[in-house]
């Protein structure tokens, strides 16, 4: 008989995906089932292993969701068959979440549970709104009631004329469609109409939304602003902080939904700087890195490369690449020993660095011809020159360093390839003011390709977001297929790019309520 796996109850936080637990993070990492709710960012699912089932089970009011018998059926039937299961719940998986209920099923079926706590919403939704839930001046207790489904049961179900006067501050859940009722009672409790009440739309989001008011017009204040579910609504002093503690919708790149077209095994980092900029970065890859075909001129060269004075590594693919060459080989890296080493760009010199190897030299202009200018003092007459690059490139930097007396080897090491076809129609959608702001362009060939399969109509679509590149070639690249730039980086960097499109839109001054 196969001994019962174990259901792990996680709590993902309250949408940031990088607020949920190292250990709830490392569960999920462990799941062969995972069954998820609504308010999961689609980030933290990423981290399922890759034979990991996700099952969505959201629940959500006013929609059509899964029965919570049928969630404890898939959650007892996979740990009876050994599985290891996550349940992964937003915010914390007791407060209001139902999360006891399914530990109390667990349990009484003998089927091994562990509950990981996670952020719950009311912290994030103060925090990242600029509020606090208690305050040694203006509050010292808390309570936290959720809103049921019609006003005549929020009326039976508390004893509102000791919970509206309980505490300094109160937080409700669920309460967004009956905001007007559920004040009118706080008010016919002994609440002052003027008591500060604020409500927060997806709290720790790029998508965040806050309204402040008091308790006689928070209503039609959300209700103009058309503020929706998920919500909280936080009434107390509290609320008058905001003027002074807010920071998350203050930043420039707050709520703007940015494009990101690199491959995806690359995007992860600069959608993780877009998301600290306040942004929301949207994955929309123009690009597949794949090897080459004939990988026979990239064995010949690694058995060769004692030939070499110089190896010139365009980017941290070709470097992977090339390093993982030669370890088939069954070299290492002696096999460099002797050959002096160019990296271009610094996240090139990082890919090197996290493989031990220190770069000779990085120049300061990572285009081809700043390259050429620091690297030719250092040619002798002859210097064998190794330039293992993408397979479609500029020809500028072999064909300069060839009129400076060296010899090159170009060996193509992978391809830039177009999306996966059942990408492109996503992809296409997101190109819209109505999907997004702006794009960020990485390449020449993040534009080519996103032109390309956007068809006829590609410049006008384009040219009503804002469109950012990371340097002068991809721009010339762009301006050629009539497309109009923003804003052009700097510096050919990732952290350039961000700051381009941050300083772009920094006059627009700060969110207000």
């Amino acid at each position: 008989m196969t001994a019962p796996g174990t259901v792990y109850l996680v709590g993902a936080g309250p949408g940031d995906p990088e607020l949920i637990t190292r250990r709830g993070l490392r569960r999920l990492r462990e799941a062969d089932l995972v069954l998820y709710d609504a308010l999961v960012h689609p980030d933290q699912l990423s981290e399922a292993k890759p034979d990991a089932k996700l099952v969505f089970v959201g629940k959500r009011a006013g929609r059509v969701s899964q029965r919570q018998a049928e969630i404890n059926r898939q959650l007892v039937e996979a740990a009876r068959d050994g599985k290891t299961v996550v349940r992964l719940k937003g915010g914390d998986p007791y407060l209001f979440g139902r999360g006891s209920e399914e530990a109390e099923l667990l349990a009484s079926e003998g089927i091994p549970f562990e509950v990981v706590p996670g952020v719950p919403s009311p912290l994030a939704a103060t925090a990242y709104a600029g509020l606090s839930l208690t305050h040694r001046a203006l509050a010292s207790s808390v309570a936290y009631v959720t809103a049921t489904e019609s006003v005549a049961k929020d009326r039976a179900s508390h004893d509102w004329s000791k919970l509206a006067t309980a505490t300094q501050t109160l937080v409700i859940f669920m309460g967004m469609r009956k905001l007007d009722s559920l004040a009118t009672l706080l008010i016919e409790n002994g609440r002052p109409p003027d008591t500060p009440a604020a409500v927060v739309q997806w709290a720790s989001l790029p998508t965040q939304r806050t309204v402040v008011g008091t308790l006689a017009d928070i209503h039609q204040r959300a209700s103009k602003a058309g503020l929706g579910l998920p919500a909280l609504t936080i009434v107390g002093e509290v609320v008058r902080l905001r003027s002074r503690l807010r920071w998350f919708d203050t930043k420039p790149l707050f709520g703007k939904r940015i494009l990101v077209t690199r491959a995806v095994h690359q995007a992860g980092s600069l959608a993780a700087i877009l998301r600290d900029e306040g942004a929301q970065p949207i994955l929309a890859p123009t690009i597949r890195i794949a090897p080459v075909t004939d990988r026979a001129p990239l064995r010949d060269a690694i058995a060769g490369l004692h030939r070499y004075d110089w190896i010139l590594f365009t980017s941290s693919n070709s470097v992977e690449i090339v390093l993982s060459a030669i370890e088939e080989a069954g070299l290492d890296l002696r096999a460099l020993a002797g050959v002096k080493v160019c990296a271009i760009g610094d996240k090139t010199r990082l890919a090197l660095g996290s493989r031990g190897i220190v770069a000779d030299l990085v120049p300061k202009d990572a285009r081809a011809e700043g390259v050429i200018a620091e690297l030719r003092p250092l040619l002798a007459e002859g210097s064998r020159i190794l330039l293992p690059r993408a397979e479609i490139a500029r020809e500028v930097l072999p064909d300069s360093l060839r009129e400076a007396g060296a010899e090159v080897d170009v060996v193509a090491v992978y391809r830039n390839l177009s999306p996966w076809p059942k990408d492109v129609e996503r992809i296409r959608s997101l190109i819209d003011p109505s999907e997004s702001d702006a794009v960020l362009f990485t390449s020449s060939s993040t534009v080519e390709n996103l032109f390309e399969l956007l068809g006829p109509d590609g410049a006008d679509r384009l040219g009503a977001l804002d469109l950012f590149s990371i340097g002068p070639i991809t721009t010339q690249t762009a301006e050629r297929l009539g497309l109009a730039i923003a804003a052009t980086s700097a510096a050919q960097t990732i952290e350039s790019l961000v700051e381009t499109a941050r300083a772009y839109y920094a006059p627009t001054g700060d969110a207000d309520d």
